[in-house]
């Protein structure tokens, strides 16, 4: 056995004899004639020397069932499957032939037979697929068809595909479900035939809106679902015509036609491959307080009336057409109170309650009403009354004229033909008015951080002018100024401007520092710094502030416009004064000046009388500006020696105080010291007494704190006795007790445990038997439902027909014997004949019936 093995196993060409095994086989070539031939097994195969095996033992090709190989160069055969060989005895073979071989038994390859494909399972095709075949031949399939190389088909499941030799797979195909409210897209990838029978070309699309499964055919693309719109009340669809074609509704529409789709027409609306969805049009509403104008409205024969308007009031609901839309949007009824109107506009000739109205004409509808402007007009504004006190007020222009006023103290409502003016002003005089700065409190502030407020340019300008101060207003319309004394309010004209006043500022002066709308009339101060030399040229630096007042009479115009004829007075009295100074310190030596400084700059500033006395004040006759008083806050030396001198006679005056301080503090110290000293020994002795008397306290405390201290320690040891044996014996009660009590709950538990496993156990068999019960009833009550549907299912007659069945097919088979009687016995039994056929014989009926 294992020689045959080893010998099946082997390949060479060699071996002498040969064990071929059942289902092998070896190639033999015949070394003479070139002929190479199949021994198929089982044989025991003896090699000429003339022969040669060039392949095998080799076990023969087995095709299970449900699996197919693919042959090359397979062998020809005959019409009874018998191969053929040539004149040499060589198989005939097919060169660049296939062929697919199934189920069969197991068969060798012949000599230049080759396995293209292995065994392979064959592909069982489920329901809803299909798989897309191909031509690569022609060739005639087995139903008779003709096939064409290039060919596509399908073949659907389910079922199990048979592979040919001239068709390959060119894919799977799974069909594609389509839902409810759903539809799919197809195109035709060349003319073809869809699966209605409908003839299509190529890149042609078309739906299938049949709810399942559909599976696409060999020249069908799925493009894609498309979802069905579901259109409600509120809810429409803007379709356009991508080609002219005929829809589902049975309407001709031509390409690049719009048109809307409602609930009306469909409750949900699949678009077909000619249609573009636009877009979903949401109901408009309209109240009993809304309205709204419609541009290019569509007209009765569908078409849009492109430039008209058309007016729809309230309650209403619609869609907009195709085209179609909304002016403003929905628009509420415009209501009018007493103190509101409307400008109107014309924008096409109409009348208007018995009015000729041109394109152009304005007018104005006054409230209380409501309003809802026609497709002939429009809305140009909307007013309403400004109410102004006294003190406000607005300018307003005339467009036709071009003529500005300004409305104050009243209610005014604009009419068509009137706008609001806004009144230019000055950057620098819109800062101060907006600063809101008081004149007066604010007066040496360089810099103002409040936040500007915004004017409102069309109302009147209004300034108050302070308490003890002017404002200067010009109208350059009548070139001509006036002066407002405060405390009052200043309202200005549309042709009138404020005279803003720019004071010199800072130590020394500066100019342009402060700036003002109103001049203060004073009484004030003004500081200024100046230098100045004396006739032994030391250079001195005077801060001086002056006392002023305005003298002026509120009824007189003259001293009204005087006191701005200045425009810096500040400033120009400030140099006046530190001239008429210098002048009058340039002529004293700076020892004098020292000695004499107050006298000496009052004089040169008031001046002296007819009594050579100092004059009360100075008086500037252009602005009417009276300096009252001359203060000295500071003289500096500019000159660094004689600055340096100075300081050092003070520094020594400085030093000698100090000094002088110095000693009389150290000689307070020494006083105090010795009396502190004398408080502290005298405190020391009361303190030594006082603590040798409480040594002595102490020392009788801890002599009898010693006695109480042994009697106790007796005392306490015998009641620690006591208690000890006290404790011991309750101990030994409580113990005794315990242990009984352990002792009862143990045998309680114990008898309950036992009471508990009994109990369950009844428990346990009372359910058992319990759930027997049930079942035995649950049982009989199947068997007799069981029996009680079969004797329904079948029926009295049935039943009846069945329990005669096998007399009655006896009776039958009588009667088509022709027999009216017979007997039938085993033989053994006896019978008494003679009665028997007298009965037989007359149950006879007579010869003529």
């Amino acid at each position: 056995m294992s020689g045959r093995g080893n010998k099946a196993g082997a390949g060479g060409g060699d071996d002498t004899v040969i064990r071929i095994p059942p289902h092998y086989y070896i190639h033999v070539l015949d070394l003479k004639t070139n002929v190479t031939k199949p021994i198929i097994g089982p044989e025991t195969f003896v090699r000429q020397d003339n022969e040669k095996v060039v392949e095998g033992p080799t076990k023969m090709v087995i095709i299970p069932p449900n699996h197919y190989c693919v042959v090359a160069n397979p062998v020809m055969r005959d019409e009874e499957g018998e191969v053929q060989f040539d004149q040499y005895g060589q198989a005939k073979l097919l060169h660049a032939d296939q062929e697919v071989r199934l189920t069969q038994e197991p068969f060798p390859l012949y000599p230049g037979e080759t396995l293209d494909v292995k065994v392979t399972k064959l592909r069982a095709v489920p329901t809803n697929t299909a798989l897309r075949l191909r031509a690569i031949a022609d060739f005639t399939d087995a139903d008779g068809t003709k096939r064409w190389a290039h060919d596509e088909w399908l073949f659907t499941g389910p079922g199990t595909y048979l592979p040919h030799k001239f068709v390959e797979v060119v894919e799977t195909i799974r069909a594609s479900i389509i839902s409810p409210n759903q539809a799919l897209r197809l195109r035709a990838l060349k003319a073809c035939k869809d699966q209605q029978g409908k003839d299509r070309v190529c890149g042609e699309e078309w739906l299938i809106n049949k709810t399942g499964a559909y599976l696409p055919g060999a020249y069908e693309q799925v493009v894609g679902f498309i979802s069905a719109y579901v259109l409600t009340e509120n809810i429409a669809l803007h379709l356009e015509a991508l080609q002219s074609y005929k829809d589902r509704f049975g309407v001709n529409r031509k390409s690049g036609e719009q048109w809307l789709i409602t609930i009306k027409d469909s409750e949900a609306f699949i678009p077909d491959v000619h249609e573009n969805v636009i877009q979903v049009v949401n109901i408009s509403t309209l109240t009993n307080r809304q309205y709204c104008v419609i541009l290019d409205p569509m007209g009765d024969d569908g078409k849009n009336k492109l430039g008209q308007r058309k007016l729809i009031k309230g309650e209403k609901s619609f869609f907009l057409q195709p085209g179609e839309r909304l002016e403003a949007g929905i628009q509420d009824v415009h209501i009018l109170g007493e103190d509101e109107a409307i400008i109107v506009k014309a924008v096409l000739p109409f009348t208007d309650n018995g009015v000729e109205r041109q394109p152009g004409n304005l007018w104005m509808i006054r409230g209380a009403c409501e309003f809802i402007p026609t497709v002939e007009m429009e809305i140009i504004d909307r007013r309403k009354a400004m109410p102004l006190d006294e003190n406000e007020g607005i300018y307003v222009r005339d467009i036709k004229t071009g003529k500005v006023r300004a409305v104050v103290g009243q209610t005014y409502v604009l009419n068509q033909d009137e706008e609001l003016w806004d009144k230019p002003l000055p950057e620098q005089i819109e800062k101060l008015l907006s600063a809101e700065v008081d004149p007066l409190a604010d007066r040496t502030a360089r810099a103002h951080n409040k936040e500007s407020k915004s004017r409102l340019k069309h109302k009147v300008v209004t300034y108050r002018v302070p308490h003890n101060a002017a404002a200067q207003i010009y109208d350059y319309k009548a070139k001509r100024a006036r002066v407002v004394f405060g405390p009052d309010l200043v309202m200005l004209a549309p042709d009138e401007h404020f005279t803003q006043l720019s004071l010199s500022g800072g130590k020394p002066k500066r100019p342009n520092c402060i700036r003002s709308l109103c001049l203060l009339l004073g009484p004030d101060f003004m500081t200024d710094i100046i230098t100045v030399e004396t006739s032994d040229h030391a250079r001195l630096a005077l801060q001086l502030s002056y006392n002023w007042h305005f003298e002026y009479s509120q009824d007189s115009a003259d001293h009204a416009s005087a006191l701005f004829a200045v425009p810096d007075f500040v400033g120009d009295a400030c140099k006046a004064l530190a001239s008429r100074i210098r002048g009058a310190v340039a002529a004293v030596p700076f020892d004098d000046f020292h000695r004499n400084s107050a006298r000496i700059i009052r004089t040169s500033v008031f001046g002296l009388d007819e009594n050579m006395k100092v004059k009360e004040n100075f008086k500037f006759a252009a602005n009417r500006l009276v300096i009252t008083n001359v203060d000295i806050q500071s003289v500096e030396p500019v000159d660094q020696r004689t600055r340096d001198s100075l300081q050092k006679s003070v520094q020594l005056a400085i030093e000698i105080t100090t000094n002088s301080q110095e000693a009389s503090a150290r000689h307070e110290a020494e006083r105090l010291e010795q009396q502190a000293k004398g408080k502290l020994e005298r405190q020391k002795i009361h303190d030594e007494a006082e603590a040798e008397k409480a040594r002595t306290e102490l020392l009788k405390l801890q002599s009898l704190s010693a006695a109480v201290e042994s009697t106790g320690q007796a005392k306490a040891e015998a009641q620690s006795r006591a208690e000890s044996l006290k404790i011991e014996g309750q101990a030994a009660v409580e113990q005794a007790q315990l242990k009984a009590e352990a002792q009862n709950i143990e045998a309680e538990n114990e008898l309950k445990r036992i009471n508990d496993a009994r109990k369950g156990e009844l428990d346990y068999i009372s359910a058992t038997n319990s759930l027997e019960v049930e079942k035995a009833q649950k049982m009989s009550e199947i068997e007799t439902s069981k029996f009680k549907d079969m004797v329904s299912t079948l029926g009295p007659e049935n039943i009846a027909k069945i329990a005669t069945s096998g007399h009655d097919n006896q009776l039958a088979m009588l009667q088509a014997l022709g027999l009216q009687s017979t007997l039938i016995t085993d033989g053994s039994t006896p019978l008494n004949l003679f009665s028997t056929a007298k009965g037989l014989v007359g149950a006879l009926p007579p010869p003529d019936q």
